[in-house]
């Protein structure tokens, strides 16, 4: 059964989807998530600081070069969040989670170490107290760059049934083999794939990028303040509140980097940005706002330097939740060709 990635919703434009319906899965699935994560000691420190983690193991170094990690060891609820929100993309349709049946770490996390999540499908049925949902019983397993597994997590999960989830729309899956979401495996599992190839972006063609993002004033100010940019207007509330009314303007250079991230899930397979240009901000961004982001490839050309990429512009356009355009630029960058690049020696 084929999973696409993308629907049509007029001509030459195309918008993300992510998370098959309840009817995909089948008992016995085996998906590979992608991308994995590599988990700093800064994250590490920051969980535990965040949860008021009184387990000096996570973050006083001394004490834990006397113990038999020698290093600091991972928050575990770290590596379960970190490992369960990686399998996001294919369990994207998901109601909840109703069930933990077992949550068990299996080695050491370090900081330093990449974690990657595979999911196996173990058990399908019906769900009796409502009809538009099922229930998968699934095995989630994070596993480090050097194929150690690190934690396994045994839970029932409720994942919406096609044309059940909230935001249903019923527009046409565009039937590609560019959108497929994943790709087989020799041993039968599901790898997620990262993004499309510069041979299956073609000018005219508009992309419209989900999930959308709500910027809220607390990211705000923590982007301001890691950026230096510590202009009151951003940093400090009672100056917002004294001079603009209590409105939370955005950063928009964060804003910047907010939009640019959300066109990731198509140009996944981008090698380095090269230029923006014809940067505008039409309108203010509040905090509590909510944007969308949409790319139209402008053109595309080989790399003369580079035989293995190419190069592509793209105009990226960015509305709120009244549909009110926010920012538009235009972005050059470098992106893989088709068979080429890390992804096999990586794992992806």
């Amino acid at each position: 059964m084929s999973f696409y990635g993308y629907t049509c919703v007029g001509e030459n434009r195309y918008r993300e989807v992510f998370g098959p319906d309840y009817e995909y899965f089948q008992e016995g699935m085996v998906f590979k998530h992608r991308p994995g994560v590599t988990l700093s000691q800064q994250d590490n420190h920051d969980e535990a600081m965040d949860t008021m983690n009184n387990a000096q193991l996570h973050y006083d170094a001394n004490y834990a070069s006397q113990t038999e990690w020698e290093n600091c060891l991972g928050v575990s609820t770290l590596t379960l969040q970190l490992v369960l929100g990686a399998t996001w993309k294919t369990f994207a349709h998901k109601f909840r989670i109703i069930r933990y049946r077992k949550i068990q770490m299996e080695n050491p996390v370090f900081g330093g170490d990449t974690l990657y999540a595979e999911s196996t499908v173990l058990e399908k049925k019906e769900h009796d107290d409502s009809p538009d949902v099922g229930l998968l019983t699934v095995e989630t397993a994070g596993v480090n760059s050097s194929g150690v597994r690190v934690i396994s997590v045994l839970y029932d999960i409720l994942i919406y049934k096609s044309g059940r989830h909230p935001a249903y729309y019923d527009v046409d899956t565009a039937k590609e083999p560019r959108f497929l979401i994943y790709r087989q495996l020799n041993d039968g599992s599901l790898i997620e794939q990262t993004g499309l190839y510069y041979e299956q972006l073609n000018p005219g063609e508009i992309f419209e990028h989900r999930p959308g993002k709500t910027v809220t004033a607390e990211e705000n100010l923590r982007h301001s303040l890691s950026s230096l940019d510590w202009n009151p207007r951003y940093t400090n509330y009672d100056y917002i509140e004294k001079y603009h009314a209590g409105v939370h303007y955005i950063n928009e250079n964060y804003l910047i980097g907010a939009a640019t991230a959300s066109t990731t899930r198509t140009f996944g397979r981008v090698v380095a940005n090269l230029e923006w240009k014809n940067v505008l901000l039409p309108v203010p961004v509040k905090a509590g706002d909510t944007f969308y982001a949409e790319s139209e490839i402008i053109f595309k050309r080989e790399s003369k330097s580079r035989p293995n990429q190419g190069i592509i512009c793209a105009a990226t356009r960015a509305f709120n939740q009244d549909k009110k355009l926010i920012m538009s630029y235009e972005r050059t960058f470098l992106i893989y060709k088709e068979g080429v690049g890390p992804y096999a020696a990586a794992g992806y």
